[in-house]
């Protein structure tokens, strides 16, 4: 399978770089470059790329109103944002990501041609290898309003301390949630954050994996959207319920013990687990420690195996384990594992996850 790629980018800078980049990686074809959105528009029908990696801040018609057309328009194509490690160039990443784009590179700081070069294949493989292994990519469906919950499978005996079929009913009401999320994740909590309402009483936390400055972008955005209170996480701070605090990118965050039986944000820089760093282990195994069996855990779209562990940890000592379907997720990977494992009381499309959080908060 060769997969067609059109680069679009305002400056010849990147275009060259991202096309020399692009024409390393085997089985990929560079149908075309162009330097303007509207010209993007118009070359789509013609060129029929499968893959457009797209300049976020471009002059005229940007990155993010060539998304939109392209949703208009019902065009099948991926698209990669090339964002720049801005405030406006995050922003507008994270409402492109809403908007139903694959995912995003930053642009890289380093003004050598071969450090932007290494750094660009690196990110580009990645992603490009998910499209084109055909990992469940399309666009994410703007509301998901299928109320079909499919009941986790009993796992091996040897897969979990506890086989999900032994397990008795919860009835204990859950004080903290906690949620792991990556690839196709902003698009996908845009959906569930908002229909959870303002008044859950307990707190939420939550790794988005993201790099730095995105983060904050993502929680200004749902923050907008929400009932709920939504921040990025600030070290030291104390927990309050009605809250989602959103792990800062490139940080690690962790909920500790503190005064007068208090819980408190700890943001570390201890090293990356997964290769990432927020890591959804890192914070699963902190909630375990913290709210035991009083604690529901989501796994949502992403690549990788982040959470698998962090939800075992948090399963042993009780905690009720929610995971994202096939069927609704950008990428079927971290929820995957965790299906696979055993691990999962409940699947659910993407549309009633929000509600089978709120079963578990209730009395």
């Amino acid at each position: 399978m060769t997969l067609k790629v059109m680069v679009v980018d305002d400056t010849i800078f990147y275009r060259k770089i991202i096309k020399d980049v692009l024409l390393t990686i085997p089985g990929v074809e560079v149908v075309g470059t162009v330097n303007s959105g509207a010209l993007a528009l118009n070359r789509i029908p013609s060129l029929k790329p499968d893959l457009i990696t797209l300049d976020v801040e471009m002059p005229g018609m940007n990155g993010l109103q060539v998304l939109e057309e392209i949703r208009k328009k019902n065009y099948d194509v991926t698209c990669i944002m090339i964002s720049s490690k801005t405030l406006e160039g995050s922003t507008a990443t994270i409402k492109a990501l809403e908007l139903g784009a694959f995912d995003f590179v930053p642009k890289p700081d380093d003004s050598s041609a071969e450090a932007n070069i290494d750094y660009l294949k690196t990110h580009l493989e990645k992603l490009i290898g998910m499209v084109t292994r055909q990992v469940r990519f399309k666009w994410l469906p703007k509301t998901d309003t299928r109320s079909g919950v499919s009941r986790a499978k009993t796992p091996a005996a040897t897969s979990v301390q506890t086989p999900i079929s032994t397990r008795l009913p919860r009835i204990e009401r859950s004080s903290a949630i906690a949620i792991g999320v990556s690839t196709g994740g902003p698009n996908a909590l845009a959906t569930v954050l908002p229909s959870i309402p303002g008044d859950i009483n307990v707190p939420i936390f939550l790794v988005q994996h993201m790099p730095p400055l995105f983060s904050a972008s993502m929680a200004k955005s749902l923050d907008k959207k929400c009932a709920l209170r939504v921040k990025e996480a600030e070290n030291g701070e104390t927990v309050e319920a009605n809250t989602v605090y959103i792990a800062e990118g490139g940080k690690q965050m962790k909920i500790a013990s503190g005064a007068s039986f208090s819980k408190i944000i700890r943001i570390t820089d201890d090293p990356p687990e997964n290769n990432c760093k927020p890591s959804v282990d890192y914070l699963f195994r902190s909630v375990a420690r913290e709210y035991g069996s009083k604690t529901t855990c989501v796994i949502m779209t992403g690549m990788g195996a982040d959470g698998k562990l962090g939800v075992t940890v948090t399963r042993a000592a009780g905690a009720y384990i929610i995971a994202q379907n096939e069927e609704t997720c950008v990428v079927y990977g971290m929820p995957k594992e965790v299906v696979d494992a055993g691990l999962a009381d409940v699947v659910c499309p993407l549309g009633q996850i929000s509600a089978e959080i709120l079963k578990t908060v209730k009395n």
